[in-house]
């Protein structure tokens, strides 16, 4: 049994004596923890799959670039379509977003195309459930800005409507101090790792922080990556350094553990890079705040001294094209170039004088275990007059190998599937 299920029978007294009586909202899931109904009848938002928004949609992609033999195809319309986790078994993809909803997105006739998108778990209120991810025996697990819930059989439970199972992992306001709860860098991302436990990665509220505020981040693991078993406990600080990584994934060879980093803004448009980097054991330093990425030192701790050991990124990426959603291709529909590499999203630059990024990127990993060389895969969502008609957030493997992309500013799933010869 899965440690999160452990959690289900608590009894409902003993979960609230730990909970700040502020949380209302957190009253459901203490009552769909026990299994018992929330009262909620409301039937759960759903998103139109066709009409004008679609083909719209579908317009757009014609301006998509993709390698000779690769298609791409609208998937699924879905509002603020973030970060994503497919179900092992039957491939329904749940999707979260900065906001407070998470989708269930469902391919019922195996087209490759959704045929229905809801709102899960309608009966809980949600504050930016951005990080989602399953284990391997098919617990979905929601990492909001500061609680992290899991959800056993969620594809099953989330066809019944608002309620569904639901267990506490981490309660409301224990994931980090309420104190650098922010809109700035809020949005988690997860992954259940090689050891069975479950990694988060964690912001940290500044550009770069002040540094009497260094220790107090550090200590609780922000501008870090965490890791805990499935049922919360026996949580530690796995990486340090980080400045605000929005995507993570494992190399199935080796089990290093992956995931880019976003840098430093106002230091030019040129510098400094956004990284890949390899985490290959616990402890280890990736450079922030002493480094605004790659080796560039922020003006902030330039006469300080970085941390021994600092770990410098795999990859260095273009500057202030916001890597966030990465993978690794694990598929064989793709030929053998892209097999057991890299893929990750760039949300583009915000505030470069001549915008870039917002297209998919690919990095192919050598015998030994590190990096090659970048390039792009798919791009054309930024327009050559700088206007962005798409902004690419994720990279998830659907089981047929095909890759789905998420886009929260134009609200869409897509497919990107190989058609020619290998």
């Amino acid at each position: 049994m899965n440690a999160a299920l452990k959690l289900l029978p608590i009894a409902l007294g003993a979960m609230l004596a730990v909970l700040p009586c502020a949380y209302a909202a957190q009253d459901n899931v203490n009552t769909l923890s026990n299994f018992q109904q929330t009262g909620n009848t409301a039937p759960a938002e759903q998103v139109p799959q066709s009409g004008q928004r679609a083909d719209a949609l579908r317009e757009n992609l014609k301006a998509i670039k993709l390698p000779p033999g690769f298609k791409i195809d609208l998937y699924a319309v879905v509002p603020e379509a973030r970060h994503m986790a497919i179900e092992p078994s039957t491939g329904v993809v749940f999707v979260g977003t900065r906001k407070a909803r998470v989708w269930q997105v469902t391919d019922r006739t195996k087209r490759r195309v959704a045929d229905d998108v809801v709102a899960f778990a309608s009966s809980v209120t949600f504050k930016v459930p951005n990080g989602v991810c399953f284990s391997p025996d098919g617990v979905l697990y929601v990492v909001e800005q500061n609680r992290v819930l899991a959800f056993p059989a969620a594809q099953f439970f989330g066809e019944g409507g608002s309620d569904v199972a639901a267990a506490v992992v981490v309660p409301q306001g224990k994931l980090i101090p309420t104190q650098f709860e922010s809109f700035n860098h809020g949005a988690r991302t997860c992954r259940i790792g090689p050891d069975k436990k479950l990694y988060i990665t964690l912001g940290q509220p500044w550009n770069v922080p002040p540094k009497d505020k260094l220790a107090d981040l550090d200590r609780n693991g922000l501008a870090g990556i965490i890791r805990m078993d499935q049922d919360g406990k026996n949580r530690e600080i796995y990486a340090h350094g980080i400045r605000n990584s929005v995507g993570l994934d494992f190399n199935p060879k080796d089990k290093t553990l992956w995931f880019t980093d976003n840098q430093v803004d106002g230091m030019g448009d040129d510098i400094p890079p956004g990284e890949l980097n390899r985490a290959t054991k616990a402890g280890e330093n990736f450079g922030f705040p002493w480094y605004g990425g790659g080796k560039v030192r922020t003006v902030e701790y330039k006469d300080a001294t970085p941390p021994a050991g600092i770990v410098f990124p795999q990859v260095e990426m273009a500057a202030h094209a916001a890597d966030l959603g990465m993978s690794f291709y694990t598929g064989k529909m793709f030929p053998a170039k892209y097999q057991g590499g890299i893929f990750d999203a760039q949300h583009g630059s915000w505030n470069r004088t001549k915008p870039i990024g917002a297209r998919i990127m690919f990095t192919p990993v050598k015998d030994d275990g590190t990096a090659g060389e970048a390039e792009v895969f798919a791009e054309g969502w930024l327009t050559a007059s700088g206007e962005y008609m798409g902004r690419p957030v994720d990279v998830q493997q659907l089981q047929d190998g095909s890759l789905l992309v998420s886009d929260d500013f134009a609200g869409a799933i897509y497919r990107i599937s190989y058609t020619g010869g290998k």
